[in-house]
């Protein structure tokens, strides 16, 4: 097994330990994270239905960053996505790290929402 693949299969089980204790209900949905080298994406989720509510990601044209890999645009992402949620009633939401280390770009992706008035 080579070193990303190693790495790729720790991550997918740490994100199969989380899942089994979080879950995102209607009062309290599920916001999720995945960062790939270059982007960051959040979404947030309801799992009885598997409906994504909102959806952010340094991709989408209401954020405003010029590179998507830095802290800089996951402090973007956390914010725009803490608006959505807001504009549509969402104030409570469980946090998913997905497998990855709550460090870096996921720290201050959580941060950021919890600035801009999500409670997680």
């Amino acid at each position: 097994m080579e070193v990303s693949q190693k790495r790729r299969v720790a991550r997918l089980k740490r994100q199969a330990r989380v899942r089994k204790k979080i879950n995102g209900t209607v009062e309290c949905p599920r916001l999720s994270v995945f960062r790939s080298a270059k982007h960051i994406y959040a979404q947030i989720i309801e799992d009885a239905t598997g409906k994504t509510l909102v959806a952010a990601s340094t991709l989408s044209s209401n954020v405003d960053v010029s590179g998507g890999g830095n802290v800089e645009a996951a402090k973007a992402v956390g914010s725009a996505i803490a608006k959505k949620a807001l504009d549509q009633d969402i104030t409570n939401v469980v946090f998913d790290r997905n497998g990855f280390l709550y460090q870096g770009r996921i720290q201050a992706l959580a941060d950021a929402a919890r600035e801009a008035g999500l409670k997680l």
